[in-house]
């Protein structure tokens, strides 16, 4: 059954199209958390501010960055690049040192 035809229960006018956008193409997730970590959760997140999923889903993808960094420096430890591997000049990203001269008042 398509939720558009679901009776929703919260205010009418809360549901605009965008948000049904979401609830049809986005996955929910239960998960369980200790006492001490959901006490921590509403501090920062409440559930009645419409914020806690949007702060849970923000943790979850630094969570997975952080992984993936942690895999790619894992793998540069394992396989350094060498200079004959770099094909960029790092001179080319350096800034220039030319003075600039200031502008005189008149």
């Amino acid at each position: 059954m398509p939720i558009r035809n679901t009776v929703l229960p919260v205010s009418p006018g809360y549901y605009s199209e965008w948000n049904i956008y979401i609830l049809d193409y986005m996955k929910q997730l239960l998960i369980e958390v200790d006492d001490e970590l959901a006490s921590e959760l509403e501090k920062v997140a409440p559930g009645r501010s419409r914020r806690r999923s949007e702060f849970i889903r923000y943790a979850i993808r630094q969570a997975l960055w952080d992984l993936e960094e942690k895999r790619t420096a894992e793998a540069y430890k394992q396989q350094p690049d060498s200079e004959n591997d770099v094909y960029q000049d790092p001179r080319v990203w350096e800034k220039s040192l030319k003075k600039t001269s200031a502008r005189r008042k008149k």
